[in-house]
């Protein structure tokens, strides 16, 4: 997975291309299907340009609307492997209400489904990667499939401004402290994103458990969870905190995370602070998620796992 990493950038250079483009027809409003890694582009792009009407469907069917209102939205099929089971079962709903369609994935029964139907589809190149090593693939595929132009040229820049190998030596570094630890990621709400990123790389690539949450809702609830008392301090002793800072969150939230913080290590918990910087949003989410993935990496290597492949969600589709 190293190299994966390490050419990261590369993938936003890719120029995907809208196949059938005849049948193409742009919207101002989107639909988009995804689960689990194919997801976390749309989650990023929702996330950063609010102004977009965008949303993000994770389930079968499609989203609770009447016919006239889905019929307003160019909806997305989104699966990095052509094969998601949710998404397929969307994508056919749509096709029988005939909705304005297209289809984004590196082949499988997604692409042949819009091969078959004439729709409209953009194919990803496929060189075997995990989904979630995608992210950069597939905000290309999406900006171009929503007509996005100023969004595809931002995310095009990433491809001279972002280097792996720059986080390799942090994400080692956290790993180490991390090591027999299970994390839990805070962000502002604004950054929630990046937390989840966080998560989804240290589930499927480090292999461990891993939680996230968000200020200010935070400090209503989940904090109180962490309010050690000698009887329950058996449960919480394995967690650690990682606090994702931005200079730009609401100067609340920041003093939150820091009162939070003493709170926590007043109770013996280990607090590490992340900065998340860069020259714009797009270069602070992805380098944020480059660092959780060398994160991830090394942390499945200290325990001797493969950091690659994710056995146990394959085993439950195969039981599906």
């Amino acid at each position: 997975m190293r190299q994966v990493f390490l050419d990261f950038h590369k993938q936003f250079a890719y120029q995907p291309v809208i196949r059938n483009k005849q049948k193409y027809k742009k919207a101002d409003r989107f639909i988009i299907l995804g689960m689990g890694g194919s997801a976390l582009a749309q989650d990023i792009i929702k996330n950063a340009y609010p102004n977009i009407n965008i949303v993000v469907h994770k389930d079968y069917d499609l989203p609770k609307m009447t016919d006239q209102e889905l019929k307003k939205h160019l909806l997305i099929a989104n699966s990095y492997s052509g094969n998601t089971e949710e998404v397929l079962d969307g994508l056919k709903a749509a096709y029988k209400k005939k909705l304005n369609i297209i289809v984004i994935a590196t082949g499988a029964k997604l692409i042949k489904f819009a091969q078959k139907n004439k729709l409209p589809y953009i194919q990803m190149p496929n060189f075997g990667i995990q989904p979630r090593c995608a992210l950069g693939f597939n905000a290309r595929a999406l900006a171009k499939a929503m007509s996005q132009t100023k969004l595809y040229q931002e995310l095009g820049d990433l491809a001279k401004n972002l280097k792996g190998k720059n986080y390799e030596k942090a994400g080692k570094k956290l790993a180490k402290e991390l090591k027999n630890k299970v994390p839990i990621i805070y962000a502002s709400a604004t950054n929630q994103i990046a937390a989840y990123l966080w998560k989804i790389k240290l589930n499927e690539t480090g292999k461990i458990p891993a939680f996230c949450n968000f200020f200010p809702e935070l400090n209503h609830n989940e904090m109180t969870g962490f309010d050690v008392a000698p009887i329950t301090k058996p449960l919480s002793q394995k967690f650690s905190f990682i606090i994702l800072r931005d200079d730009k969150d609401h100067k609340r939230n920041q003093k939150r995370m820091d009162i939070l913080s003493k709170l926590y290590k007043k109770r013996g918990f280990k607090i590490i602070n992340i900065k998340l910087a860069g020259q714009n949003q797009w270069f602070k989410i992805f380098a944020n998620a480059l660092l959780a993935d060398w994160t991830a990496y090394y942390l499945s290597q200290s325990y001797g796992l493969e950091a690659e492949q994710v056995p146990m969600v394959e085993d439950f589709k195969k039981l599906l």
